[in-house]
């Protein structure tokens, strides 16, 4: 199986719908290039971008069309996809996205993990030192503590679940990482299901748009649209969008 973008897909003329339905502002791109050094750049910042592009995934993984993006290097991005876009605890593990060729540069995996199922130490020398009382610490003060320079990727035990991104399978992913390691030297991110916990991975622009509005999700890429929180018009309307979900 050739990548598993075997779901729906929506054109502009659907997605200009979903527009004007929702009364969505947006930024139409028709440079892609610009719109990757764009995401990037807002990624880089510390970000957090939905990223909808292509066919829909089938099976139990979001591979980079319906995605939540940030920043692997970040060490505050594992707690806030947790607990301000996915609305669970703040200890919930996240896998990196890492182009396939540069996989073994951060993790001891000699094998492509295309779906996403491969568990992988992260390298030694990305390793940070860590406070001599660790093992005898709590839980939560052991999470937060820097272990790795892709922190928010790496789990307590040092391993990672990884998704080798290729570009003959998700071109548009894989040029959107390109662009991030041209930006910050790291050709990696990290990637979770567009969804808040609870719900299935959204399908469609309306459910993306929808998912946006409802979390602390700062930016969404629709195809060749982006649209910023900050510009929608009703984005402070916390009592249309907001839906409160009690952690597991």
């Amino acid at each position: 199986m050739n990548g598993s973008y075997l779901g729906p897909s929506y054109s502009e003329k659907e997605i200009m719908l979903m527009n004007k339905k929702s009364k969505a502002i947006y930024q139409h791109f028709t440079q892609t290039d610009a719109l990757y050094a764009m995401v990037a750049e807002k990624l880089a910042a510390g970000n957090v971008v939905g990223w909808f592009q292509g066919r829909m995934e089938f099976g139990p993984r979001a591979l980079g069309n319906r995605s939540i993006l940030g920043d692997a290097r970040n060490p505050e991005m594992q707690k806030k996809l947790n607990l301000k876009i996915k609305y669970r605890e703040g200890f919930r593990p996240f896998a990196p996205s890492v182009l396939a060729e540069k996989s073994n540069e951060y993790f001891d995996l000699e094998t492509d993990s295309p779906y996403m199922l491969l568990v992988a130490p992260v390298r030694k020398e990305r390793h940070k030192p860590l406070p001599s009382n660790f093992n005898q610490m709590e839980l939560m003060d052991r999470l937060y503590c820097l272990r790795s320079d892709i922190q928010s990727v790496t789990h307590l035990d040092y391993s990672a679940r990884i998704q080798s991104v290729h570009a003959d399978t998700n071109e548009r992913y894989y040029k959107l990482i390109k662009k991030f390691e041209d930006l910050t030297g790291y050709a990696l991110l990290v990637n979770t299901s567009f969804n808040v916990r609870g719900e299935p991975i959204v399908c469609t622009p309306h459910d993306a748009y929808r998912c946006f509005m409802r979390t602390e999700m700062d930016y969404l890429v629709i195809n060749d649209f982006v649209y910023s929180k900050t510009e929608q018009d009703d984005w402070q309307n916390r009592e249309k969008w907001k839906v409160a979900f009690k952690p597991d």
